[in-house]
This record gives structure tokens, sequence and C-alpha cells, in this order.
């Protein structure tokens, strides 16, 4: 019986591993902020129609994760490949985010070594909004829930401090407007040794670089009538982002990742 056949195989097996990518997700879960307008709002209905130039940074995250990107993040994912799933919903608190079931559907597809990014803290400070609101204990305390169930899977839990808004400015500086929310999520990740992306603080930053004026025109969503036809009227909004705004946001969480290889360096 001729041996070919076999030598073939055995000849063709390291060619057919090397086409096997390892595929990690990175996991979403957040607010407005983060959320992807273009596929979980208004079903069925034209983005472009209904809700554009609103965009979350979550929705233009995906492109920050090619093959080259990924080689800056090997000391946190281990994988050729990403799939960004953003499941970040506006106006969820981390109350709201686990009461909806949100967490439970993201908890029961987390596979090891997927990532789970956690931006909150928008809502849960809305005390004037009792639908969302949550106290500082209670939000530490869903933070905490979500570190915990994403390390029970073997998933990689990141916390991320919110990204700031358009104020408060003073003397030509972005200042903080999350204030105990801030410290919160800071206090969580140093409480239970969890990677720790402070968004706020390189947002403020950022922000203050490129100056209130541009933006305010260029980031937030801040324009005039008659410019898009979702928002005949115009906008005035200085929490959320036109695609300019998102895709520096998304770059500034990527860099954070990015810059948690040499945190651990130094440990």
């Amino acid at each position: 019986m001729s041996l070919k056949p076999y030598l073939l195989l055995v000849l063709m097996i390291p060619f057919l591993l090397l086409q096997e990518e390892e595929v990690v997700k990175v996991y979403l879960i957040g607010d407005s902020t983060m959320a992807d307008y273009s596929d979980n709002y208004d079903p069925g209905k034209d983005y472009m129609k209904t809700r554009y130039p609103i965009t979350g940074w979550g929705q233009v995250f995906q492109e920050f994760m090619g093959k080259q990107d990924l080689q800056a993040l090997s000391h946190i994912i281990k994988a050729d490949s990403v799939v960004v799933d953003d499941r970040a919903r506006g106006g969820r608190s981390t109350r709201t985010f686990f009461e909806e079931g949100r967490w439970s559907k993201v908890y029961r597809s987390l596979e090891k070594n997927d990532l789970v990014l956690m931006q909150f803290g928008h809502n849960d400070a809305a005390e004037n909004k009792p639908e969302r609101y949550v106290n500082v204990e209670g939000y530490k305390e869903y933070l905490r829930l979500f570190v915990d169930q994403t390390r029970q899977k073997g998933a990689i839990p990141v916390i991320l401090t919110p990204v700031n808004r358009n104020y408060p400015w003073k003397d030509g500086k972005l200042h903080n407007v999350h204030g105990e929310y801030y410290t919160a999520a800071v206090e969580v990740a140093r409480e239970l040794n969890v990677q720790l992306v402070d968004l706020t603080q390189r947002s403020m930053e950022h922000f203050t670089e490129k100056g209130r004026d541009y933006v305010t025109k260029n980031y937030f969503m801040n324009f005039g009538p008659g410019i898009y036809e979702a928002y005949p009227g115009g906008s005035s909004d200085n929490t959320h982002f036109q695609p300019e705004g998102a895709k520096a946001v998304a770059a500034l969480v990527f860099k954070g990742l990015k810059d948690l290889k040499n945190k651990k360096s130094q440990k």
C-alpha cells in the first residue's frame, strides 16, 4: 500500500494548524457614550437618517483591533483576531444594566481569555432620574459583581473610569465632572487588583490639548439646524460624540490598554 497519502497528510498538518486562528471577543458594557448606534438602536430604521452623527466610541473600536494593533496588546489579548461585541446601551447605569438582564447575557456568552471593558458612571450619578440612579456604594457593588463574574469564566475584566463630558472648563482646562463615581471606579480596581484604564483623566487631558472650541464643534454633538436629517433643529449636547470625537476616545482606550503593559512590568 502506498504511503504517499499519509505522508501528504503529515506534511499538511502544520499548514492546517496555521490556518486556525484563535479568536477572542472584547465585550463592551456601559452607557450611551460607548454604545453602537448603528445596529442596536431603532432596529429596521436607517441610522444615517434617524441618529447620525451621534456615535459611541465602542461603535468604532473594532477599527483599533487589526492584526498589527493586536501585537501591541499581546500582554492582555492572547489571540490572532478580535471581535468587538458592543453591548453598551444609552441611559443605563450599572444597576439597570444588571436588572434588565443585559449582564446575564454577556456572562452566559463569556469564554476564557475574552475581555470585558466596563465603563459606567454617567447615569449612575443621575439623582434626578431615579429610574437609573444608583448611589456610590451601589455602583461599587455592581462593578465588583461584573469583575468577579468575568473572572469566574476565565475572562479578563478591565474597568474604565467614565469618559469626561465637555464641562466644566476653567482657565482653559477641562476638569473632572464625575466626582465620587470616578474615585469609586479607581478604588474598586485597586481593591480587586483589576486592570484600570483611566479614561476620565486621558479624555480631560486630550480634550484640553485640542481646546474647548475645537472639541465643542468637532467632538461633541453641537451643531446648528438644517445640517443633519436626524436633527433638523440642530443639537447642543456636551456628553455624546460625533464620529471624530468617538474615534478620538476609542484611540484613548486603545492607548490605555496598550499602556497596561508598562504598568504590569513596573509591579
